[in-house]
Order: C-alpha cells, then sequence, then structure tokens
C-alpha cells in the first residue's frame, strides 16, 4: 500500500473545515467551530494537511507557551538560565481524520510542527504536548518527548535536538 503525499498548508477561508472527523469530538468541534476564532486574536495558528483534493487529513495547532523551570527534569533544569519561566511553543492540538489514520499522517505533522518551531527567529527552549490519555503520551516518548516528573502527560521535546 502507497502512502498518499499530503501539502501541509497555513488554514485559512478557503479550507472546507466540515467533513474533518478524527473520531475525537472536542478535537473535531475545536477545528469546525473554534480555530478562526483563535487564529484571529492571535492566539494559535493552525496548520492543515490537504490532499490532491485540497480535502483537510489532518491538522495541529501552535502557540506560544511558557514552562515553569521548576518543573523540568533536574538534569535538564541545571543547564538552563534562573529564569522562572522557559519560553516553549505549545502544539496544542493534533488529529488525523479517520479516513486517513495508519498512514503515518500523525507523525508527518508533528515533524512538521518540530521543524517549524525549530526553524522559528522567535527563541524557544522547548516545544511541549498536552497527551490527551496514556495511548497519546506514547505516540510523544516514542518520538523522543520527555514527559514532566510531575505531570506525566505533558511532555517536551527540546528544539535544539531537532535542529
Amino acid at each position: 500500500m502507497s502512502r498518499a503525499l499530503f501539502l501541509i498548508a497555513v488554514l485559512d477561508a478557503a479550507h472546507d473545515r466540515s467533513m474533518f472527523d478524527s473520531g475525537t469530538p472536542a478535537l473535531d468541534r475545536y477545528l469546525h467551530k473554534q480555530v478562526t476564532q483563535d487564529i484571529r486574536r492571535r492566539v494559535a495558528a493552525c496548520f492543515v494537511a490537504l490532499t490532491d483534493e485540497r480535502r483537510i487529513a489532518g491538522y495541529y495547532t501552535l502557540a506560544t507557551a511558557g514552562l515553569p523551570l521548576g518543573d523540568l527534569p533536574t538534569d535538564i533544569r541545571r543547564k538552563l538560565p534562573r529564569y522562572p519561566v522557559v519560553p516553549t511553543i505549545r502544539m496544542g492540538r493534533l488529529a488525523v481524520d479517520q479516513a486517513f489514520k495508519g498512514q503515518g499522517l500523525d507523525s508527518a505533522l508533528l515533524v512538521n510542527a518540530l521543524r517549524r518551531a525549530a526553524l522559528s527567529e522567535i527563541a524557544a527552549f522547548a516545544l511541549i504536548v498536552d497527551a490527551k490519555d496514556d495511548e497519546a503520551a506514547a505516540f510523544y516518548r516514542h518520538h523522543g518527548f520527555i514527559a514532566l516528573p510531575d505531570s506525566p502527560l505533558t511532555l517536551f521535546l527540546p528544539l535544539a535536538t531537532v535542529r
């Protein structure tokens, strides 16, 4: 079975969001009803994977965030300046339409998000994610993310490892 190729682009008004169905109502509702407001208010950016027919096959969001220095593992914390909060980029959502699951699109979207974050001209220490459950946390750990000691569903990957 060959894998489909996708174009990853910034979500815009021309993209039809109505057919997207990840199987997770909260993620679908966000794309259908809320993402436009978040983009307009500049609290999140949304990137979509598009098929040749311009159907949305998946999406993710990025926003700036801060992570308290004390939340990081001690061995990593020791290497950083003693600022109370470390600048990060948060991937708030990652979803793939059910019709495209099992094709590696989730990993491709994650890699794209990591590249965007690593190449940004705005300084950030890590990409952080809040996994929705243990299965999602395992996905991120598989890709090298590290769980916060006191919050196993919040994971991060230092962007220096991406560069």
